[in-house]
């Protein structure tokens, strides 16, 4: 039987450390993620490599937006698969599509050649494709040795049939990780209903903030909200995915 995987989504080097400490199997390491993840710099990679203990996949994202790329743009991308190479990541995390939403396999495949030996994960780029099951089949022509997917819709929940059906597809072709929405709260129902062995989430908690001076006094000078990852959430959505 093969083993569950959880993958901790990490945006600091604390949530990091949360992975670790609740028993997560591997991390992705991105930043932004409010805008859906871009690139993280060289100081959070090289230390959650070197601190985390765990497996770091990186997100290789240039911009937020569209994943249909100019050749500049996979010039960057190239250049930080090649830096994270260098900084002992263990994986890379990317997908490029063509205008009309298709999956660009011969791009991305040049990629997956590229990041050899890292594992690659083709990410939720494909949930923007208009035919999963030929998508499907595109990531896998790519090389790719892993699918993060909500099933094609805004989250996990809405997209568990579709997931289902993904996982019966790919067979042992390729692994598929649900991703986008996993909660404390349906992660067990998912993992009944999908069938699947790899999951992704960040389990992110807003941190209530108090306002400082300026800002009681009325001057806007707030940078956004900040989130915190809990390590007892970890280890309590892990327990919930073993159970099935």
């Amino acid at each position: 039987m093969q083993e569950m995987i959880f993958e901790l989504c990490a945006e600091t080097i604390d949530a990091c450390l949360a992975a670790r400490e609740g028993g997560a199997h591997r991390i992705e390491l991105c930043s932004g993620l409010s805008e859906g993840g871009i690139t993280p710099s060289h100081g959070l990679i090289l230390d959650a490599v070197e601190r985390s203990g765990l497996p770091v996949h990186v997100l290789v994202r240039p911009r937020g937006g569209s994943f249909v790329y100019a050749a500049s743009e996979i010039d960057v991308m190239r250049r930080d698969i090649l830096h994270i190479k260098e900084l002992g990541a263990a994986g890379a995390v990317f997908g490029i599509l063509w205008p009309d939403g298709r999956v660009d396999v011969e791009a991305t495949r040049a990629l997956v050649q590229l990041a050899r030996p890292l594992k690659v994960t083709f990410h939720r780029a494909f949930d923007a494709t208009p035919s999963l099951p030929q998508a499907l089949e595109d990531v896998i022509t790519t090389g790719a040795d892993r699918l993060l997917t909500s099933g094609g819709q805004p989250n996990v929940v809405a997209g568990s049939a579709a997931l289902a059906e993904l996982v019966r597809l790919a067979g042992d072709r390729i692994e598929i990780a649900i991703g986008g929405g996993l909660r404390l709260e349906n992660a067990a129902s998912l993992a009944r209903a999908t069938h699947a062995k790899h999951f992704h989430g960040s389990l992110r908690r807003r941190l209530k903030q108090t306002a400082s001076p300026a800002e009681m006094a009325g001057e806007s000078l707030s940078m956004g909200p900040q989130y915190v990852v809990d390590a007892d959430d970890v280890r309590a959505l892990i327990e919930r995915l073993a159970k099935d």
